[in-house]
């Protein structure tokens, strides 16, 4: 018989777009964010894909003193790949986002492939009071403000963590970022195999319907052929049915606190690793078989634990 196909999970501990007051379960602390990411890889994801926040109020940091301690936790107590964003939060300078990806040399970086809007300010409707004060103006601030990665910006990141051995998480939210993506291929600034993860549901980037998922992976498949492996994700109630969508299509998936706080309707997840056995489950339910670490580190041809800066 042939093999099983091996869909690598990736899941997204924290991320920077929910604020406390959403879940009391957002990992935010150092500890939390750890706990978190070691039990999500315990329960399945091959990838942990990280940002950091200040313990103290929860508010998105972009520092490697704020990250350090949660990466040594990670790595001692799993064999995990690292993914630290590139991201940070659309409020840093591209300075400060790279910084942390920069120093710690992981496995993956995330790389967000265009300045767009992220309108972030519908959720202000589901709350009359937030915990913090940072919390409403930060997300009321998406809605003229916008996601800045100019094509300098991208270049500044790629050329930043060349040498690290680094590759990227190249998240395109629509469909203009994958000719982004083949802009900087064609210039030979990025090399294959590129890790697409294809984002929907956002508000400022392509939508969720199942033809928006087939869309991007004819595109893709199109400019890139088999020089990419190809992931999805979600955001809010998309996240699982995206996921099966792109799981019966020859896809990897990313799920995660970063992308929902759902569990199911009207259910706050209790951690990232609820969301890692229900997408697992909806997996091996498909007949696949879900990636190691080892086999992550296989399919998207990294360098190896043993060669990051932490």
């Amino acid at each position: 018989m042939a093999a099983k196909r091996k869909v690598i999970i990736t899941c997204a501990i924290t991320g920077s777009i929910h604020t406390p007051t959403m879940s009391p379960h957002l990992p935010i602390t150092p500890e939390q964010i750890a706990d978190n990411a070691i039990a999500a890889s315990e329960a399945g994801a091959a990838v942990v894909h990280l940002h950091a926040r200040d313990p103290k109020d929860g508010r998105p940091v972009q520092t490697p003193e704020a990250y350090e301690p949660f990466l040594k936790v990670i790595k001692q107590r799993s064999a995990a790949v690292v993914n630290i964003t590139t991201g940070g939060a659309p409020t840093m300078p591209i300075e400060e986002r790279v910084g942390p990806a920069a120093h710690f040399k992981p496995e993956i970086a995330s790389l967000n492939m265009g300045t767009m809007n992220f309108g972030l300010y519908p959720m202000l409707d589901r709350y009359k009071e937030f915990k913090y004060d940072w919390e409403k103006p930060y997300l009321e601030a998406s809605r003229a403000g916008m996601f800045k990665n100019t094509f300098a910006d991208i270049e500044y990141i790629l050329t930043k963590c060349a040498e690290n051995g680094t590759r990227f998480e190249i998240e395109c939210y629509d469909i203009g970022h994958l000719y982004t993506l083949a802009h900087f291929a064609d210039r030979g600034i990025v090399k294959p195999p590129f890790f697409v993860q294809s984002v929907f549901g956002l508000l400022g980037g392509i939508g969720a319907h199942p033809e928006d998922v087939a869309h991007m992976r004819r595109t893709a498949d199109r400019l890139f052929g088999d020089q990419y492996r190809w992931s999805v994700l979600g955001a809010g109630r998309n996240q699982m049915p995206v996921a099966a969508i792109a799981a019966a299509m020859g896809g990897n998936v990313r799920v995660g606190m970063e992308d929902s706080l759902w569990l199911a309707p009207g259910q706050l997840a209790k951690s990232n690793a609820e969301q890692v056995t229900n997408v697992r489950q909806i997996i091996e339910g498909l007949g696949l078989e879900i990636a190691t670490p080892d086999d992550a580190r296989n399919i998207l041809e990294l360098k190896g634990g043993d060669r990051v800066n932490f």
